[in-house]
């Protein structure tokens, strides 16, 4: 009975869970990326979550993190291989896989000394013909990230914390850096972004160091779809991912968070800083999500026309880490982005966590326009109205991504 109700990732961890972590013997550990003995429970239609997770504790002594009603309903825990297993076996469950890790999708910080840019390079080449609006009053944005900090350039209007800390407040930067390309005001000061003013939830979910799992992240996905409809929350962006591949929306863990989410919520996600083919990571593998890579751009315009700044990038080309493959939607500027930091500064970083603001910014702005648009509705917009206005010979695949352009949304 058990064994049915394991994901195939769940029961091979199970197996290796008996040999020593330092053993060298061929399958003999679980992947790197798991976490070590933490696990995810999804439980059946029509049973409560926090039952089951009390029923748990008590009897197989799993110490519950998390409870999720709403998104991958069930729930995060720590416990031995054989009380997962026992777990499995309960004919409430429906699944038990592994916890895994989760990080940022930003290289390293760049030039922090820039004068700040009105607008950014990267809000230039999305704006082929015009310039950012007005502040936008919604729909709302959740930032699912590292937090964002109260910063005077951002509309941040609430949040909720599922990592490490007491509040979701930003400790890395990642996640105010993200929010500004996404929503930082027309205001005059700092920078601006490609929906601005746009309100902006703080769904913290990594850690200071940028690293987090996927029972945080679910913790998020659940947060944002328990509030979708009362705090208008009609995209999320997610900067972030892990190894692993598109299992299907039955997988038990992150994608099945992500299938019981995005009937509400259009989710925008980072193609990874790998150099590798996207379905090879999640989340960005999964039909569900919108994928975006990085384009390498150094003035805002199209053509190889600029020096590089803080990277080596060839202007107007694919970014050299970027992840690629038919997996990715769309492509937006990645490389050397200008944008809102920790202790109210400004930061220039590079990574597919830049690139993917671009397009949840142009997601709000569409659906400020088109508030009953389905995700796919969404995705079709953002797509359709697309470039192929930049140097795409250097892609790594035979399709070539298009280029967000949010002048005819």
């Amino acid at each position: 009975m058990a064994s049915k109700r394991l994901g195939t990732a769940a029961a091979l961890a199970l197996v290796a869970a008996v040999v020593p972590l330092a053993s060298t013997g061929a399958g003999a550990a679980p992947p790197d990326d798991v976490v070590p003995g933490a696990w995810i429970v999804t439980v059946a239609a029509g049973v409560a979550p926090h039952e089951v997770a009390a029923d748990h504790g008590r009897r197989l002594g799993a110490e519950v993190s998390h409870v999720y009603g709403h998104a991958a309903r069930g729930y995060a825990a720590r416990m031995s291989s054989a009380a997962a297993a026992k777990a499995a076996g309960d004919p409430r469950v429906a699944a038990v896989v592994p916890d895994r890790y989760v990080h940022t999708a930003a290289k390293p910080a760049g030039n922090t000394t820039q004068p700040p840019q009105l607008p950014p390079t990267g809000i230039d080449r999305v704006y082929v013909d015009a310039e950012p609006g007005l502040d936008l009053t919604g729909p709302a944005v959740a930032v699912i990230d590292t937090g964002i900090e109260r910063h005077p350039d951002l509309n941040v209007v609430g949040g909720y914390n599922c990592s490490t800390g007491s509040s979701w407040n930003d400790g890395n930067g990642h996640g105010t850096h993200v929010a500004g390309t996404i929503g930082a005001k027309n205001n005059t000061s700092g920078v601006v972004g490609v929906a601005p003013g746009v309100p902006l939830y703080a769904v913290r979910v990594l850690n200071n160091a940028g690293s987090g799992t996927w029972s945080s992240i679910i913790c998020g996905i659940n947060w944002v779809k328990a509030n979708a409809v009362a705090k208008n929350i009609k995209v999320a962006n997610m900067s972030l991912g892990g190894g692993g591949s598109d299992t299907g929306c039955d997988d038990g863990g992150l994608h099945r968070a992500i299938c019981d989410a995005d009937d509400a919520v259009t989710f925008v996600v980072a193609a990874g800083n790998e150099s590798d083919d996207a379905a090879r990571h999640v989340p960005t593998a999964y039909d569900e999500v919108i994928t975006v890579s990085a384009l390498a751009d150094f003035d805002g315009k199209g053509g190889e026309l600029a020096s590089s700044t803080c990277r080596t990038d060839r202007d107007d080309t694919f970014a050299d880490f970027s992840n690629h493959g038919t997996d990715v939607d769309i492509i937006a500027p990645g490389v050397c982005i200008r944008s809102t930091w920790k202790g109210g500064g400004y930061n220039t970083i590079s990574g597919t966590s830049m690139a993917a603001p671009h397009v949840a910014g142009a997601a709000a702005l569409y659906l400020a326009h088109n508030s009953a648009a389905s995700v796919i509705d969404v995705r079709d917009a953002l797509t359709r109205t697309a470039t192929s206005d930049w140097n795409n010979y250097d892609d790594r695949d035979a399709v070539k991504e298009s280029l967000l352009k949010v002048d005819t949304l």
